[in-house]
């Protein structure tokens, strides 16, 4: 009995398809015969019906356009009510219950195609709605990593206005004791052998043209130590001959001064940065020699500019001991400018600055100064 019910419903499936296929020219002497079989297999109503259902339902219909459903739903019918028909004739009243199990099938049907098409719609909204969610999640994820860069950038620049005013007071009350304990209390001592002059010129000329030449010595002496204030301050050779003959001169006095051997070799094209670059540039020097003969116990430092792609690039490296990098950057308390100073520089510019330090091998730094088109593009014009 199944095997016969199996074989009725592969032959129905392959007879209803091909009905609805051909539309209108189709004939129904298939459908017929189908009911024919289904009675002589003892199949009622009814099972001929879930068969039919379950064909349209699964098979046909979530293949139809929706417009095209309720023409395919109707066509179908027709082609099970020519099936039941043998069967119904030998129960009474065949026409009214094959119409009644036509209505029925027919509305099953449409609810069914209803419920499947409200069921994807509610899935696919589900699904739409589980993507916003996690987009959503993925964008206060990125804000929040936003907020906490940017609070760690205003602590950096809390950090970098405290370091800029205690350097400025260090700077302040440096210059104040240098002006009373050397170049006063030099004045003082010219003042005192100008008195003694004055007495000895009145009494005595012996001895006057050694110490006139002694208080010419310290007039020179003041002269050369007010000369050194203005070029730590800002060197007159920087504006009047340019940043490598400046670079030149502070080296000079570094390494005399310090015993520690720099090398020097600058690109000719680094004047054609404007003044405020150039200025950078020597700070960049200036303070990174400085941090040299404070911290690295180098014997040797390599200061290099040369033109790369993107603009200029200064490299100052040293054979001494290395450091953490981020530990020195992230430092609180420091009374100097150090990294931090050196980065703001040159990121206002639009540059790049960029530190390497490794053990054995001592310390890198670098700053990228952009110049045409691309200091443009840094600087935000056009």
């Amino acid at each position: 009995m199944k095997a016969k019910s199996l074989k009725l419903s592969r032959r129905y499936r392959a007879a209803l398809r091909t009905y609805l296929k051909q539309g209108r020219l189709a004939s129904l002497k298939p459908a017929g015969g189908l009911g024919d079989l289904a009675q002589a297999a003892g199949l009622e109503t009814l099972d001929l019906a879930k068969l039919h259902e379950q064909i349209l339902v699964r098979e046909v219909l979530p293949n139809c356009p929706a417009r095209k459903r309720a023409a395919l739903i109707n066509q179908a019918g027709i082609f099970f009510a020519t099936a039941i028909t043998p069967i119904e004739k030998t129960h009474r009243n065949a026409q009214k219950a094959a119409a009644q199990i036509k209505k029925f099938v027919e509305t099953l049907s449409r609810r069914t195609v209803e419920l499947a098409v409200s069921n994807l719609e509610l899935s696919l909204e589900i699904t739409q709605r589980k993507a916003a969610e996690a987009a959503l999640k993925k964008s206060e994820h990125h804000y929040t990593q936003l907020l906490k860069q940017s609070d760690s950038l205003q602590e950096q620049l809390r950090r970098l206005s405290r370091q800029i005013l205690s350097v400025q007071e260090e700077e302040r009350k440096r210059i104040s004791r240098e002006l009373h304990d050397v170049i006063a209390q030099t004045l003082t001592g010219i003042n005192i052998r100008l008195a003694t002059l004055k007495k000895e010129a009145s009494v005595n000329t012996k001895g006057l043209d050694r110490n006139i030449a002694l208080t010419q010595q310290l007039v020179e002496k003041s002269v050369n130590l007010v000369h050194e204030f203005a070029r730590e301050l800002r060197p007159a050779v920087l504006d009047d001959l340019g940043l490598i003959p400046a670079l030149h001169s502070f080296v000079k006095l570094f390494s005399k001064r310090t015993r520690i051997h720099v090398h020097l070799k600058a690109f000719a094209g680094v004047e054609q940065l404007d003044g405020n670059q150039r200025t950078i540039l020597y700070r960049v020097a200036q303070e990174a020699l400085t941090n040299v003969s404070r911290h690295a116990h180098a014997s040797r430092v390599e200061v290099i500019i040369q033109q790369v792609a993107k603009g200029i690039c200064m490299k100052i490296t040293d054979n001494g001991k290395s450091f953490e990098v981020e530990r020195v950057l992230n430092a609180r308390g420091q009374k100097r400018l150090g990294l931090l100073g050196m980065r703001e520089r040159v990121e206002m510019v639009g540059g790049h600055f960029g530190v390497e330090s490794v053990p054995g091998t001592g310390t890198t730094i670098t700053a990228l100064i952009p110049i045409g088109k691309a200091a443009r593009n840094a600087n935000g014009t056009h």
